[in-house]
């Protein structure tokens, strides 16, 4: 697996997760499925450990020295985070491929038309 297509990957997310609060579930993942080739569930965990180390928080700091962070909502999402990601895994672990691919065209549909 080549080392620098992943950074480059990594480098995507990061900026549109600046910009937008995106990048594990609408970037990182697809890249790992349509340019790495890996197999969904693996994308998913894959995305998953990258997010563990704190790749947000310069991010998050310039957003905190403009005043566009609520440390307090922030935390408390971490949390919501923590539990759901663990739900979400074993549920993710426990369907098939293809269902869990179809679950992940639906939710970007439906933010899509939402966002639209």
């Amino acid at each position: 697996m080549d080392s620098t297509l992943l950074v480059v990957i990594g480098i995507v997310a990061g900026v549109l997760a600046g910009l937008f609060g995106i990048g594990g579930g609408i970037v990182i993942v697809p890249a790992l499925v349509y340019v790495v080739r890996m197999p969904l569930p693996t994308a998913i965990g894959t995305s998953l450990g990258a997010l563990l180390l704190p790749v947000g928080a310069l991010g998050a700091w310039s957003y905190w020295q403009n005043g566009h962070l609520q440390w307090r909502a922030s935390l408390w999402l971490a949390l919501g985070l923590f539990v759901g990601a663990y739900l979400g895994a074993q549920f993710a672990q426990a369907i098939s491929d293809v269902s869990l691919r179809r679950l992940f065209a639906v939710l970007l549909v439906g933010v899509a038309l939402k966002m639209w």
